[in-house]
């Protein structure tokens, strides 16, 4: 009764676990086809390294996962013996229990002798009884044998599991072993990319500076552009409010699409088929300068070369400008939500257009020094940045 319990939930905590592993390897082979792309070159270093920074926490988490299952294998073998013994010692006592019957049987005749065995009776009573007797005694028999019959067959089901299983515990230990070879690799190559990094750190700083003046340029064209729209939506809904009152009023609370899409928190698309977040919202230490804070409203998102920016949820396009650092920067908007796509090469839409979920907004922009593409993402509500990941759905 126990193993019937405990059999379905093992099951589907191993289907899970199969999952996840195949989630990260599939993630594993993303990152590293986007590692392959960068250039072995000064500029491509710090790339290269957020990137198997990424890699390596993605390989931990798969080895991590390998061992959990690998626990779960060797648990389920151990069970899967126990019930093995548990059958064979069912079959034996079904079997000794079955051939008392048959030598009483046997030495009584009963086969032979039920009618004569029924009409010695006494009386009519005495027959009847002396029949229900007989007919026990044979179904009793027919039961013993199929239930023989059954408990071999389920032990023999049981043995082929378990030689299954510890096949599986083989291969699982095999992926560990090599997983964990890969990973003192790549933890090697990052050591070397660290102290490539260290060496020219003055140019990394310069780097760093043009980067978070690109960020303001951003973030203040945003704000405008939101500011505008606020303004532009409050005097429609709002005539004889002040522009003041339009900027600071509380949102409409009742507005479909806000509702809409607040609903679909944690279940938007990507804004791109595949990728990797190598740069992660708000305030972080930055990977290789010490006492560097970074600031980030949005996500990173390391791509495809040439990949497609699409539109995360339905809505309009209100913003469309170029920023020295981030290239072309699309917004949507979305009731009081924003969406904003920037680091565009080229842009497929235009101010005022409506668009629907996962319509194409524009090509990522390449950086031709690393030969990476990287699209920066971020999610307003009105004037207040949101963390997209929270809002976007679990790869």
């Amino acid at each position: 009764m126990f193993c019937s319990l405990v059999a379905p939930v093992f099951g589907q905590q191993r289907k899970q676990l199969e999952e996840k592993r195949k989630q990260l390897i599939k993630e594993i082979e993303l990152t590293s086809n986007l590692l392959s792309e960068t250039k072995k070159s000064k500029e491509s270093t710090f790339s290269r390294y957020v990137t198997l920074q990424k890699q390596i926490k993605k390989r931990q988490q798969l080895i991590e996962t390998l061992q959990i299952e690998i626990q779960f294998a060797a648990e389920g073998i151990e069970r899967a013996a126990l019930v093995i013994d548990a059958l064979k010692d069912d079959v034996e006592r079904l079997s000794a229990e079955y051939a008392q019957l048959a030598r009483v049987a046997f030495r009584q005749r009963i086969n032979r002798t039920a009618l004569l065995f029924i009409f010695s009776a006494a009386d009519f009573n005495d027959a009847f009884r002396r029949w229900q007797y007989i007919r026990q005694y044979d179904r009793y028999r027919k039961k013993q044998a199929r239930l023989i019959a059954e408990t071999q067959l389920m032990l023999a089901d049981k043995i082929n599991w378990l030689e299954t299983r510890k096949v599986d515990k083989e291969q699982l230990l095999l992926s560990e072993q090599q997983q964990a070879e890969l990973l003192g690799k790549e933890l090697a190559a990052k050591d070397q990319l660290l102290k490539t990094l260290k060496s020219d750190e003055s140019r990394l700083s310069s780097e760093l500076k043009d980067k978070q003046k690109a960020h303001r340029q951003l973030n203040d064209a945003i704000e405008k552009i939101i500011r505008e729209e606020m303004e532009k939506t409050r005097r429609e809904s709002r005539p004889t409010a002040s522009a003041d009152d339009a900027v600071h009023a509380l949102p409409d609370a009742a507005d479909p699409l806000s509702t809409e899409f607040e609903s679909n928190k944690g279940k938007l698309y990507w804004p791109v088929t595949s990728g990797v977040v190598t740069g992660y919202f708000g305030k972080q230490e930055h990977p290789t300068l010490k006492g560097v804070e970074i600031t980030n409203n949005g996500i990173d998102i390391q791509t495809d070369v040439n990949a497609e920016v699409k539109a995360v949820f339905a809505g309009e396009v209100v913003g469309m400008q170029y920023i020295p650092g981030y290239n072309y920067m699309v917004i949507l908007r979305h009731g009081h939500f924003y969406t904003v796509y920037s680091n565009l090469e080229e842009v497929l839409v235009k101010r005022g257009q409506q668009v629907g979920a996962r319509q194409g907004l524009g090509k990522v922009s390449i950086d031709r020094r690393t030969n990476t593409a990287e699209v920066h993402f971020e999610i307003w509500r009105e004037k207040t940045r949101l963390n997209p990941l929270q809002w976007v759905r679990r790869k």
